[in-house]
């Protein structure tokens, strides 16, 4: 592969067509951001290993520090998809191997900068595989600041590390949901809880609903299911369907004191009042109605 010389600290890249997005934004104090339809980065975090990070090459913006693999983000590209892009091509980051937990902002008005968060949910070892590394390493946590760090990822490190601790988790009264919206669900009890597993399937929550930092969360989905709705059909969804064996109250409580065991921060859903109460002295850090997560989920497509 023939690379084409950086100028001004421009990222290396390789000979043939660029990219529109592979450009400076300046702004009217002369400071340069890369990326003309903004940027985004890839925090993995492997609880065993720690942070993913890359040791830039000394030519690029900020060489000689450590940061997140990333770059500019193509035009019309989500954050997610083109942190994740970034890093499969700087770190060899495999397909499927992460989860976004949640994105962090840094929004200058004209350009932005995009972390996501992500899970390792597959381990896996980051190869150098373009010019733009000196070296990738897997660092523990509590040694990151260490590390001489990239001025931007630097300043936003000590929030992002609180938040690692957080993770949101939510619990789904899945015949209060369905039941709430009189489009002839009775007619079809397990169709309608497919339908509403498919809509949860990605389910974005802004921070602000949860009361959390960073700027919108991506939180894991358990979807209990009773009665006829039992008969849903088994699927690759991400969604976790929980069927009730009895009443499906008793499950819907014991999901919530399942997740909260494992530190896990619960959101219940469901506007069934003596429900509510339950899933509150079981735990759930909040409490939402099915309104909420209808009016979330239209607001999503």
């Amino acid at each position: 592969m023939t690379v084409v010389p950086p100028a001004s600290g421009e990222p290396r890249r390789p000979e043939g067509p660029r990219n529109p997005g592979d450009a400076w934004v300046i702004a009217e104090s002369g400071e340069k951001y890369w990326g003309r339809f903004g940027a985004a980065g890839l925090l993995a975090y492997d609880a065993a290993r720690g942070i993913l990070l890359q040791h830039r090459v000394s030519w690029s913006h900020f060489g000689g520090t450590w940061g997140l693999p990333g770059g500019a983000l193509h035009e019309g590209e989500s954050a997610i998809a083109g942190a994740i892009r970034e890093a499969q091509e700087e770190a060899g980051v495999p397909d499927g191997a992460v989860r976004a937990r949640f994105t962090s902002v840094l929004d200058l008005g004209i350009w932005s900068y995009t972390t996501v968060v992500a899970d390792v949910r597959v381990p896996f070892e980051p190869v150098i595989s373009d010019p733009e590394s000196v070296a990738l390493e897997w660092v523990p946590v509590d040694q990151v600041d260490s590390r001489p760090l990239h001025p931007g990822f630097g300043a936003s490190w000590s929030a992002l590390r609180t938040l690692l601790t957080v993770r949101p988790a939510v619990v789904v009264d899945a015949a209060n949901v369905v039941g709430s919206v009189p489009d002839g669900w009775w007619k079809d009890r397990a169709g309608a809880a497919a339908r509403l597993r498919a809509r949860l399937e990605g389910l974005a929550v802004p921070a602000d609903d949860l009361d959390l930092g960073g700027d919108e969360w991506f939180p894991e989905v358990s979807m209990v299911v009773e009665g006829q709705a039992r008969g849903i059909d088994d699927d690759a969804s991400a969604v976790a369907v929980i069927r009730a064996e009895a009443a499906g109250d008793d499950a819907i409580v014991a999901e919530v004191e399942r997740r909260v065991t494992g530190a896990e921060t619960v959101i219940a859903v469901t506007s069934d009042r003596k429900l509510r109460e339950r899933v509150e002295r079981a735990g759930a850090g909040q409490i939402r109605s099915a309104g909420w997560l209808l009016e979330l989920l239209a607001a999503h497509g």
